[in-house]
């Protein structure tokens, strides 16, 4: 089986026009895009009009966790707009964060009501990590821990394996870990610690992560696509195009 692979939209950012890259992109060989907020927000149907004419599907998007909590149909509007089948809250800001287990319990439990709300229209909700939540908490655990505990067994997990590895952790145990709520996996990829170059971000393959011995993990998962990302690429297109590349000559 090969997997769907999507390209986080956010990657490319700093070059606009977004809508001048999607035929690149479905030229280099993607099946889709993920966006992220604001991309599509000011017309989520001349968006979907720009997918279409590329021949690129949108299979989720990053939004705001405040969105989900506070509008959620307006965003499930959005979702059957794209075609998109899950939404996915990415981040919360270092203001918003508290060093308890309660907290991000809480944070789950918010997850998990949203994914009530989305499920009769048939979204999902996933959770899409950084590093912070595989930074210990003062007993011992683990934010990312106590999310998915909080949120249920609806909350589903897009994992960015360039994170896990930035804060220390291993990809290889959380994709383990995680295999029944994997809906998504980022294939980031990150550079040897120290580089300043790009942030420090690298095109998959080109980093640190050893990618063969993942891949028999991301088949014991429940996840339906792969997504490339980089935070901060100076050459959009080289990072893309090595990335794809590289994840179709490991077979993924």
């Amino acid at each position: 089986m090969s997997y769907p692979i999507a390209y986080q939209l956010y990657s490319s950012r700093n070059f606009p026009p977004l809508a001048g890259q999607l035929p690149l992109l479905k030229a280099m060989g993607y099946d889709a895009i993920e966006p992220w907020l604001p991309a599509y927000e000011a017309d989520p149907r001349l968006f979907r009009r720009q997918l279409d004419d590329a021949g690129l599907a949108c299979y989720g998007f990053h939004m705001p966790l405040a969105g989900l909590v506070q509008e959620p149909n307006r965003f499930i509007d959005i979702a059957l707009t794209l075609g998109a089948t899950v939404m996915i809250p990415p981040y919360v800001t270092a203001e918003e964060r508290r060093n308890t287990s309660d907290y991000w319990r809480g944070l789950g439990h918010k997850l998990g009501q949203g994914a009530d709300v989305a499920a009769p229209h048939g979204i999902k909700v996933a959770w899409h990590n950084h590093d912070f939540e595989y930074v210990r908490l003062p007993d011992g655990t683990r934010p990312i821990d106590h999310i998915f505990e909080g949120g249920g067994p609806d909350v589903w997990f897009e994992i960015d394996c360039g994170w896990i590895t930035r804060a220390g952790a291993d990809p290889a145990a959380e994709l383990k870990r995680y295999a029944d709520r994997i809906i998504a996996i980022q294939t980031k990829d990150t550079a040897p610690q120290g580089t300043l170059a790009d942030d420090g971000w690298t095109a998959t393959g080109d980093g640190i992560i050893d990618w063969s011995a993942l891949v028999p993990l991301f088949r014991q998962t429940r996840a339906d696509h792969i997504v490339t990302e980089h935070d901060n690429p100076s050459d959009w297109q080289r990072f893309a195009r090595r990335s794809i590349d590289h994840i179709k000559a490991l077979g993924v």
